[in-house]
């Protein structure tokens, strides 16, 4: 029910502030994009002009381009870009990997951790979680400076509070019987996850991993946009100087890497799943 108030609210306050409109002419301007976007660059590499002309107002040739060759240098330096994309989503997410696997163990509620430790880790994880990698790229951008590195950064503190929320929760998620078994034996709760890690909490681990890289690259390539380099630099690039037709190449080339990764990942972590069963 608080859900259905807050929708009517919300179409409602914006109605009132008159933020329900799409344009003057939304339909034409519609067809006039999709019909630029239909055409990507990256089909100049092959059938492009070998002569292209630029010309004046007046009429007169500026200079004379191959639009083949052009493109061609565009498409080795796309993929120097999505070569940074995933080097900025890999290094990131191992970096938040590693960091919050001690904070995980401490926020998990399963291991008697004291409260004067656990509830200082939980709300790190519940700030880091809360604040989005942009936000952090701009910090950081502002900081260090220009560069993949404010990127890596970027994501790892933003996936660090993601990280260390999913270890909590597949510590938590430990059968309950098995700790109890260890805690007969003698063993303390940390004893128990430590004997338990290899065989129940590794999988998940990893999986959590290949989850999360997975968003990273997503998150990667809008942290170009703010200057760390990468597909979403050319994307801002294209977008400032009105190329459609290479905006069109540059999102072919993200829907790709995207179902590319999405694929692989969901691939091992099956794999991962059928193996703990």
């Amino acid at each position: 029910m608080l859900y259905g108030v807050l929708i009517v609210a919300s179409v409602v306050s914006f109605v009132q502030a008159g933020d329900i409109q799409f344009g003057r002419k939304p339909l034409e301007n519609l067809r006039k994009t999709a019909s630029e976007l239909s055409r990507p660059s990256l089909l100049d590499a092959w059938f492009g002009n070998p002569h292209l002309e630029f010309r004046n107002d007046a009429g007169v040739v500026l200079r004379v381009e191959d639009q083949r060759a052009s493109e061609r240098r565009y498409l080795t330096g796309l993929a120097v870009a999505i070569w940074t994309t995933l080097k900025v989503a890999t290094l990131g997410s191992l970096l938040a990997a590693v960091a919050a696997l001690p904070f995980g163990l401490a926020a998990a509620r399963n291991l008697g951790v004291p409260v004067w430790l656990a509830s200082p880790a939980r709300g790190l994880l519940d700030i880091a979680r809360a604040i989005h990698a942009l936000v952090f790229g701009l910090l950081l951008v502002g900081i260090i400076g220009l560069g993949p590195m404010a990127g890596i950064l970027a994501i790892a503190f933003h996936s660090f509070g993601t990280y260390g929320k999913l270890y909590a929760e597949a510590i938590e998620n430990i059968d309950e019987r098995l700790i109890a078994s260890g805690l007969v034996l003698g063993m303390t709760p940390w004893q128990t996850v430590r004997y338990a890690l290899p065989r129940t909490l590794l999988p998940q681990a990893l999986s959590i991993h290949l989850y999360i890289w997975e968003f990273n690259v997503r998150d990667s390539t809008v942290l170009g946009l703010i200057g760390v380099g990468g597909l979403g630099l050319l994307v801002s690039e294209a977008v400032s100087l009105f190329q459609w037709g290479r905006l069109a190449t540059l999102l072919i080339a993200i829907v790709l890497l995207v179902t590319v990764f999405d694929r692989i990942s969901r691939r091992v972590r099956t794999t991962l799943a059928a193996r703990t069963q």
